[in-house]
Parts: structure tokens; C-alpha cells; sequence
């Protein structure tokens, strides 16, 4: 199975990927050891410089309680207490391109790690030093962490997957799409779906691959 992969589009403060998280990290010790699962980063509110307003408050918690009711996932709503929140999520997309560049192997992990950091433990993500303190968590040294977090290098390709995001016109988030080496791509779920459905997509896909 070399040839087939898994991708995920995803953003580490998208509140539908939190409450798909279980999901996904169930793919990934189901099938992950056959068959890669890359994450690709969403920016969903990337380069944003303006403060959360109530406006933006209300809505987000909307969602929260929307995705908490679907998905059961936890909410830390002391969130909402912020006065000066920025809602930017380049830094968190950035930080999974680069543990992706530093261990690809952990990406995945890591934006797990993120979602649960920011749902439900109320962490800032939005800041180098939050996210340094996350990638010690998985084994990775916070100096190097930081120093190839501010590389040029991971920016760029953090606006490369938001590009690729952007070019695949991929309607929202979380999305997993399954490919081949002959570049041919099926869609397993375009929003949150539970274990099951997610299951059946990719057996099927199988199936039609074998």
C-alpha cells in the first residue's frame, strides 16, 4: 500500500477538527502504519490582527456548544472571559509544519496535542512560547523547536499548504481525502462524521483500490 495516502486538512483552532480529533487519531493507529496520513494546514483564520469582539464571541461559542453537542468533546468556555484574544491561527498551522519538518512522524500527534491544548485546557496556541512548551511534550528540544518555528523556511511553507488549500478548493474543515501514486483522489468526508462513517469511506476505498 506504498503507493496510497491519507490527507487531512485541518487547522489546530478549527472547533469541527476538535470534535473530529478523536476520529482522525483513530485512523492513525488503525491505518497509519500502512498507509501515511499527512496533515495539511488549513489557515482558517490565518494572519487575522484584529481583537475578538462579543460579536466574534458569540458566534465562536455557538459553534463550541454546536460542536460539543455533536461530538461530546470538552469545552474549556473560560475562553470567553478574554478581553484581548487574536484569533490568528498562522502560529498553530505553523507550529504543525514544523514539527512536520522536524518529525514528520509526530505531526499528527502534535496537532492533536494543539486541539486538546486549546478546547479544552484553555492554552493559548496563538503564542510561540505556548506552542515550544507543547512540542517538549512529544520528546522535541524547545530551542530547536523555536529556532525552526521562526525560520523562513517553515513560513513559507505554511503559506505553501495554505495555498494548496486554497488551489484543492477544499470547502471547509476537517477534511481527509484519500489519494494514489497515479494522483487519482476520493473524498472520505468534506465535515465531521463519526468513526463509522469514516471507516466504511476508507474500507470502501480500499476495496476499489486492491
Amino acid at each position: 500500500m506504498s503507493d496510497k495516502r491519507l490527507i487531512y486538512f485541518a487547522d489546530p483552532m478549527c472547533s469541527w477538527c476538535w470534535g473530529f480529533s478523536p476520529t482522525i487519531v483513530r485512523v492513525v493507529e488503525r491505518y497509519g502504519s500502512e498507509i501515511p496520513v499527512e496533515p495539511i494546514l488549513g489557515g482558517l483564520r490565518a494572519g487575522n490582527t484584529q481583537v475578538l469582539d462579543q460579536k466574534g464571541k458569540d458566534y465562536i461559542r455557538d459553534h463550541w456548544e454546536h460542536v460539543h453537542k455533536a461530538s461530546g468533546q470538552p469545552f474549556d468556555f473560560s475562553f470567553f472571559d478574554r478581553d484581548d484574544f487574536i484569533y490568528d491561527t498562522e502560529p498553530a498551522c505553523r507550529a504543525v509544519v514544523t514539527m512536520r519538518r522536524l518529525a514528520p512522524d509526530r505531526a499528527m500527534d502534535f496537532l492533536a496535542l494543539l486541539h486538546r491544548s486549546f478546547y479544552a485546557e484553555g492554552k493559548d496556541i496563538s503564542q510561540a512560547e505556548t506552542l515550544a512548551e507543547l512540542a517538549r511534550e512529544l520528546g522535541i528540544d524547545g530551542d530547536e523547536f523555536s529556532q525552526a518555528f521562526e525560520s523562513e523556511e517553515a513560513k513559507d511553507e505554511t503559506q505553501g499548504d495554505f495555498a494548496v488549500t486554497h488551489q484543492a478548493q477544499i470547502p471547509g474543515f476537517p477534511t481527509l481525502i484519500a489519494g494514489t501514486g497515479e494522483g487519482v483522489l476520493t473524498a472520505i468526508t468534506t465535515g465531521y462524521q463519526s468513526w463509522d462513517v469514516i471507516e466504511s469511506g476508507i474500507e470502501t476505498w480500499l476495496g476499489q483500490k486492491s
